[in-house]
């Protein structure tokens, strides 16, 4: 195996996970992450508890930039959850800003979960040797253009049921 996992490695990726499903769940179920259900404190609970995990783990030895999208990832989930929400003179943008926080932060949180799962799988024989592969490089422009996407749709969504 090219890359073991320490043990809190470990620990933090099954913790990741809990953001990752729940997420889902909350696109899937709402089209977005909605953070007064019980899928979407799970969800802030899981990232924040994922992020602090995080901490513990660098190959360099220090700060690494998987470190940063965190905090960044923390800022924007919790901006959108509990902070735009509040802000009465932002109006009618405060479902957008708060739908766009959460959703950025589920996009950052993947983002060197993308590089690691590449990086590390198949075990005998990953797909990528790091963050500057050309796999990686790929999977993350992919990304992009799928929260792009993503947005846009939930932007519209929002937009159609305010109509209603």
């Amino acid at each position: 195996m090219p890359h073991p996992l320490s043990t809190l490695g470990v620990v933090h990726t099954l913790i990741s996970l809990v953001p990752l499903v729940v997420g889902l769940y909350g696109f899937a179920r709402w089209r977005r992450i909605e953070p007064g259900t019980r899928s979407g404190q799970a969800y802030l609970i899981g990232l924040t508890v994922s992020v602090f995990t995080s901490f513990g783990l660098s190959s360099t030895g220090g700060v690494n930039p998987g470190h940063v999208l965190g905090v960044l990832a923390l800022l924007a989930a919790f901006g959108g959850a509990w902070v735009a929400p509040r802000l009465g003179f932002l109006g009618g943008l405060r479902p957008y800003l708060q739908t766009f926080g959460l959703s950025f932060s589920f996009f950052l949180l993947m983002v060197p979960g993308i590089n690691e799962t590449l990086s590390r799988l198949p075990a005998a024989h990953p797909l990528a040797t790091g963050p500057e592969d050309p796999v990686v490089k790929t999977a993350l422009l992919a990304w992009v253009v799928v929260f792009l996407v993503g947005v846009t749709l939930q932007c519209w969504s929002l937009r159609t049921q305010r109509r209603a």
